[in-house]
């Protein structure tokens, strides 16, 4: 599938930032109205800690039976450091390749990470969503910006989440009596659908189906990456 270049990626901290403000106001909540996704595409990156080999995932699920169409990865070694809000630098990339591999277009993509609910309203999901124009969200295991208000115990419930004084996601309780994940938008949805999409995938666990598929999907990828390295290092001590 297609991916459209936003900047270059070798950028100092400050120009990183820089882009992300700039770049904030071009990622949307305007969704295209409600719309119920065939195929959704969910993206995950993960590393060893400190190193700057990322490993990227992006799994393809039919929807509503979230049944895995295609999967595709890539292996990317960034040179930006590991900087608290400026994730996306180090991960994007990776993900973004993983996504160029792509053989079909999703109708709605799943970022494991942060939309408008980030120090500048354009984490991960923005970036990604920006450069693939695509309906994309993101769902993060805990809050980065903002705040909510207690929230239910039943699955389905919500808060908002609010940021300089609006909202930017919702905590959502995926699954009665486990702790909330956080939906944000990242381009082209609304977070009402948003909200949706990810409560129909999450059955039985609290994180949705197609983001779980994907962590796994770059865990493995990594462990091959990194006993791959380990065994060419060993055949090189071996050598005369």
């Amino acid at each position: 599938m297609n991916v459209r270049f936003l900047h270059k990626w070798d950028v100092s901290a400050s120009e990183a930032a820089s882009i992300q403000k700039k770049l904030a106001a071009d990622a949307t909540d305007e969704s295209p109205g409600w719309f119920e996704p065939k195929i959704i595409a969910a993206a995950d990156v993960s590393c060893e800690r400190f190193s700057k080999r990322m490993c990227a995932a992006v799994v393809a699920v039919s929807f509503p039976e979230l049944e895995i169409i295609e999967t595709a990865t890539a292996v990317f070694d960034t040179g930006f450091p590991y900087v608290p809000g400026l994730l996306s630098f180090r991960e994007a990339p990776a993900a973004l390749m993983a996504f160029e591999k792509l053989a079909l277009t999703p109708d709605a993509v799943m970022i494991d990470g942060h939309g408008k609910a980030h120090p500048r309203e354009f984490g991960l999901a923005c970036h990604i969503g920006l450069a693939l124009d695509l309906p994309t969200f993101g769902v993060a295991k805990s809050l980065l910006a903002g705040e909510y208000s207690e929230i239910g115990n039943e699955r389905g419930d919500t808060s908002d989440i609010i940021y300089k004084e609006k909202q930017v996601g919702a905590a959502l309780r995926t699954k009665t009596g486990v702790k909330p994940v956080f939906v944000s938008v990242g381009h082209r949805i609304d977070i009402e659908t948003a909200l949706r999409i990810t409560l129909n995938c999450a059955r039985g666990t609290r994180l949705p189906s197609p983001a779980r598929m994907a962590h796994a999907a770059a865990n493995n990828l990594r462990k091959e990456t990194t006993a791959d390295a380990a065994n060419k290092s060993a055949d090189g001590k071996k050598q005369p």
